[in-house]
């Protein structure tokens, strides 16, 4: 007998969800004797039923929303605006398709013309995050079907509700059953769809060690298209400015919203030593006052729990570790509620050790280097395997222009947050925080595949040099 799969809400601990794993050969094969006929539908026919799911999505905005809240733990508003996201991203997805991998054609010698189109790979699987368990896969999977693929999409076994919510929300739209398969399952069953050899791709958000791996494992089969987007320890370096106040505010929402656990949450401060004291003391003060509740709480959370306990434990591990090797505790990292994965948010000045672990903590834990001059924060800033995103607060447009042209992310950003990215504009990093296939607006770049064609109607060809000539005599009468 199989163990069935559990989910239970960060906040109070009570159970949300219970489900069974599936079978990643039937889905598979499922998606894959419908891919045909959801591929040969017309674009207009595709884009017409994701602009239903945008519908069907407002209709069950605040069901979602509530859900997604009290899976991930997150505060409302924020999960209302994680099913805003969702429903931009089919506007979005048209234009990007359209820009991106829609027809041309172009005149060719003798009469015949030059023409790009575009076909989709096949079945992708998408491979989701709890995090942000509908927009970050919803991403995914929208371009990915308005190309023409079909979708096997695994959530993270941490938050299925979200993910099976989801996938009926897009069978209601009228997407068929087939086209996108939901497929419930831990870390194995992850692997085992990455695998699978009916699988024409896999598009991946999650950590690095996981996307190292599947990365590895794929090393041989470049018939398969792979997108990886892995997180980051991302920096935000702060310099002169006489904005003081906002220059914490962005610090704070940078290192702090949604917990800490964001792939673009900055978890370096790195901050000039001549402002340092009295920035770091702002910082601190407005971390002071931040609310941590649960996600329906009056008055209104600005951050709620991590996803669970061993979460918590493990980012309490690593502040304790920190503080043991040299770090300078600022903001202390505490349970408030006893059992329950809520963490205040903590600060810590590690600019005395001697070394510092390159890993991304994904919680509300902010690191913070002291630094005299910019070519320091520079260096700072890029000392890491990571280079999803970065952000310099302060500063004059020239450093801002050498910010930009030395530091090694995929965003990068002058005053304003390191998180909060655009789904108009691509998102993706470099390192180890992604594969270069950014995700977002350049979705449609691994959606789908260019094809060249030379076309004419009526055959033409002639070969002028390099032939015999035509040995008259031998002919007959």
């Amino acid at each position: 007998m199989t163990t069935p799969l559990t989910s239970h809400e960060p906040a109070t601990g009570v159970l949300l969800w219970q489900g069974e794993a599936g079978d990643v050969d039937a889905e598979v094969a499922r998606a894959r004797a419908a891919w045909p006929r959801w591929a040969a539908q017309p674009i207009a026919v595709r884009i017409e039923t994701l602009r239903r799911f945008v519908n069907i999505v407002r209709r069950n905005e605040d069901a979602l929303a509530d859900l997604i809240a009290r899976e991930t733990g997150k505060p409302l508003w924020d999960a209302h605006a994680e099913v805003t996201a969702v429903m931009a991203k089919v506007d979005i997805s048209v234009a990007a398709y359209s820009e991106r991998t829609g027809q041309k054609r172009l005149e060719a010698a003798l009469g015949a013309r030059q023409s790009v189109r575009h076909k989709p790979h096949g079945v992708m699987a998408v491979l989701g995050p709890y995090n942000l368990p509908a927009h970050l896969p919803n991403g995914h999977i929208i371009p990915a079907l308005l190309a023409g693929n079909a979708v096997v999409f695994k959530p993270s076994e941490k938050t299925p509700a979200v993910g099976e919510m989801l996938v009926k929300l897009y069978h209601e739209a009228g997407v068929p059953f087939d086209a996108l398969r939901l497929l419930l399952g831990g870390p194995d069953t992850g692997k085992a769809l990455a695998a699978h050899p009916d699988v024409g791709g896999i598009l991946f958000t999650g950590s690095a060690q996981t996307g190292i791996a599947i990365n590895r494992q794929f090393a041989a089969q470049p018939s398969k298209i792979l997108a990886l987007e892995m997180g980051g320890n991302n920096p935000i370096v702060v310099w002169d400015t006489p904005e003081i106040n906002a220059a914490a505010v962005l610090v704070v929402q940078s290192a702090f919203l949604s917990s800490g656990q964001r792939c673009t949450a900055a978890s370096r401060l790195i901050v000039k030593d001549a402002i340092a004291d009295r920035f770091i003391a702002e910082v601190k003060k407005l971390a002071d006052r931040l609310i941590v509740d649960h996600p329906h709480a009056t008055p209104t959370p600005y951050m709620g729990p991590v996803i669970d306990n061993a979460t918590a434990d493990g980012l309490t591990e690593s502040f304790l570790w920190l503080m043991s090797n040299g770090g300078k505790p600022i903001k202390h990292m505490v349970r408030p509620k006893k059992g329950l994965p809520f963490l205040s948010p903590a600060i810590i000045d590690v600019t005395a050790m001697a070394e510092r672990p390159d890993v991304e903590l994904f919680g509300p834990l902010l690191q913070v280097v002291r630094v005299t001059e910019f070519s320091d924060a520079i260096a700072q800033a890029n000392s890491s395997r990571y280079g999803l995103s970065a952000s310099l607060i302060g500063g004059s447009p020239d450093q801002y222009n050498q910010f930009w042209a030395n530091v090694r992310a995929g965003v990068i950003n002058w005053n304003r947050p390191t998180n909060g990215a655009s789904s108009a504009a691509p998102f993706g990093g470099v390192g180890i925080s992604g594969n270069h296939r950014p995700t977002a607006y350049y979705a449609a770049d691994y959606c789908a595949y260019p094809v060249v064609s030379a076309e004419i109607e009526t055959p033409r060809a002639a070969i002028g040099v390099g032939l015999k000539d035509i040995d008259v005599s031998a002919m007959g009468d």
